[in-house]
């Protein structure tokens, strides 16, 4: 069933020599990592405009400079960002941007900071797309977490499937909001030229506005600035691309930013020229669009496009995490099964991973993640200024063709990323300060991981003395619960391996006559092979068995023989009968095999009804 299941769900494997055909082409990439980027747009003019807004209508001219700032900053990143995927093909982003050139502990707070965002993205998109469903459909508000975690649930399958069979998918929700939102700045802006929407902004351009401050100019800033998220995601994705890897992802890299420049720009400069202002039941684009399709079939159209992508603007987080994961699993930082690929050529672990961590998110903050966008940000910008900083290093190093103007963009890129992370601890510190304590506490793991990995290839690395060792003989002993067939094959194995067999049994004082014929029909079976019966009066079976078997260790040592325990278990047709049995055996074996000396084997039998 499980089986039957999971093909229904996922797909057939696939062999590793298809791994080529997953790759994507820079089509395909677009829709699978830039949703999480040009989603950004929905929300990101708004939260410049509800920032001013607080002050008074007047002020909201200054989201245009403030826009303005963040195009610079799109800029510097792209142009960064294009540098280290052709320095750092492998992929990892900022991580390896920022261990090559800073050093192990910062590039583990640029990792540790995009692992625990793109969880953040997951939650936050996937949220946010709810809302937008609820707000259609308002029946189904009370349901609005179990819907997040079901989209969670379906774009997690659907990246099991593999990234070709994903990104085709996307291709339809992505550039179709790409259509409907290149239609509205189009014909905004044509409506414009032509007289038909009129000038209705709150304040000319330059106008005085009482009781503006830099500081509310920054909060509005360091809010807009949530728009860039997920630009680095391609960067951290370059192995999954088509050959030329580098050229190509570099190129979609260009095409996203591009997308995403004059999506912002546009809808930053419709909501001034058309007056729009925050409205708690009404989206800025909501409006915007309302201004220049009407409420006509255009308007919902652009309302159906806008929640599809914000539904699954998570999936970059899906597309980056893994191999996000992989890259710190290879340094050894994380654990190594986020290293192994599914069936479908994935890194399936990760994956599953990043759902989990993206439902327990939904689930503490009931579906309510926006209060979580500033601490979004701040996981973004971290690394942000971790890998163009670090770019400055490599340059230094490295030099090449260019390399000076290149040091411009990267010093440009990490002076308004740096200054965006204080802005953020600065004004909003109510929601940014659990960074605080994620971060050490990743760190604290990651070098845990690392630790152990670094300890166990140590003690398992041959030496040079390293010697066979010669056993004289060996020790079989057989755990006998009864007289079945599994014990009868079970000594008959043993005796195969070793003329050394004791039987052990562990007799209860709750049925005596039961227990003494046990014992006198073992001997009657196997009289050649020695019968040993423990009494137990606490009804356990695992301490005595591991007494006798320390107490056998220590004499087979002395002799210099092997010990083997071999435990006997019948495994039944079916897997669901598993929890009709007690797992005697399955107690013992994870008892037996903390202990040193001795090797624990197990004796299947298995049922044909």
């Amino acid at each position: 069933m499980y089986r039957y299941l999971k093909r229904l769900l996922i797909g057939q494997p696939l062999k590793t020599a298809e791994e080529s055909g997953q790759s994507l082409t820079k089509f395909k990439a677009l829709a699978l990592l830039s949703s999480d980027a040009l989603s950004s747009v929905a929300y990101g003019t708004e939260q410049i405009t509800t920032a001013l807004f607080i002050l008074s209508a007047a002020a909201t001219w200054y989201a245009l400079p403030a826009a303005g700032i963040v195009l610079l900053l799109l800029f510097a990143i792209t142009m960064s960002y294009r540098q280290i995927i052709n320095a750092y093909p492998s992929g990892g982003g900022a991580y390896v941007v920022a261990t090559k050139n800073w050093g192990t502990s910062a590039g583990l707070v640029a990792g540790g900071s995009l692992l625990v965002d793109y969880m953040l993205t997951v939650a936050v998109s996937v949220t946010s797309g709810t809302e937008a469903i609820t707000s259609a459909i308002p029946s189904l508000q009370a349901h609005s977490v179990l819907i997040s975690v079901l989209i969670v649930l379906f774009i997690m399958t659907l990246n099991l499937r593999g990234m070709r069979e994903s990104a085709s998918f996307l291709t339809v929700p992505v550039y179709f909001f790409v259509i409907m939102i290149v239609s509205m700045v189009a014909l905004g802006l044509f409506n414009i030229a032509t007289g038909k929407i009129q000038y209705s902004a709150a304040a000319h351009i330059g106008d005085a506005v009482p009781g503006m401050s830099l500081l509310l100019f920054l909060k509005a800033f360091s809010a807009g600035s949530s728009s860039l998220t997920g630009v680095e995601a391609i960067s951290n994705a370059v192995p999954n691309f088509k050959e030329p890897k580098k050229r190509n992802a570099a190129n979609t890299l260009a095409i996203m930013s591009l997308i995403l420049a004059v999506f912002f720009s546009g809808i930053t400069f419709l909501s001034y020229y058309l007056g729009v202002l925050p409205d708690p039941k009404q989206t800025v684009l909501s409006q915007i669009a309302g201004a220049v399709f009407g409420h006509g079939i255009f308007y919902y159209l652009l309302q159906l496009s806008t929640a599809m992508i914000l539904a699954v603007a998570a999936n970059t987080g899906f597309s980056a995490f893994p191999i996000l994961a992989y890259n710190l699993a290879k340094d050894k930082f994380m654990p190594h099964m986020f290293m192994d690929k599914g069936d479908r050529l994935g890194y399936s672990n990760g994956i599953i991973a990043l759902a989990i961590g993206a439902i327990v998110l939904i689930f503490i903050f009931n579906g309510q993640t926006n209060l979580l966008i500033p601490l979004y940000a701040v996981g973004v910008f971290v690394p942000f200024t971790l890998s163009q900083s670090g770019m400055l290093i490599h340059w230094k190093r490295h030099k090449g063709k260019h390399w000076i103007l290149n040091s411009c963009f990267n010093l440009l890129g990490a002076v308004i990323s740096f200054a965006l992370v204080v802005f953020l601890f600065w004004l909003h510190f109510d929601n940014v300060w659990p960074y605080l304590i994620i971060i050490p506490v990743l760190l604290f793991g990651f070098y845990k991981v690392h630790s152990h990995y670094i300890t166990v290839a140590a003690q398992l690395r041959l030496s040079e003395e390293q010697q066979l060792h010669d056993y004289s003989g060996s020790t079989v002993i057989v755990l006998v619960s009864s007289v079945t067939h599994v014990t009868t094959g079970a000594i008959n194995y043993a005796r195969s391996i070793s003329d050394n067999v004791i039987a052990m049994h562990v007799s209860f004082d709750t049925n005596p006559k039961k227990e003494h014929e046990t014992a006198q029909e073992f001997k009657m079976a196997f009289p050649d092979v020695r019968f040993v019966d423990l009494h137990s009066s606490y009804r356990s079976v695992v301490p005595p068995v591991l007494r006798f078997c320390d107490v056998i260790a220590k004499d087979a040592k002395q002799r210099n023989y092997s010990l083997t325990v071999l435990v006997p278990q019948f495994v039944p047709k079916k897997p669901w009968q598993n929890i009709l049995h007690n797992q005697t055996s399955l107690r013992l074996r994870s008892a037996l095999g903390a202990h040193e000396n001795i090797i624990v084997s197990t004796y299947s039998y298995h049922l044909k009804k």
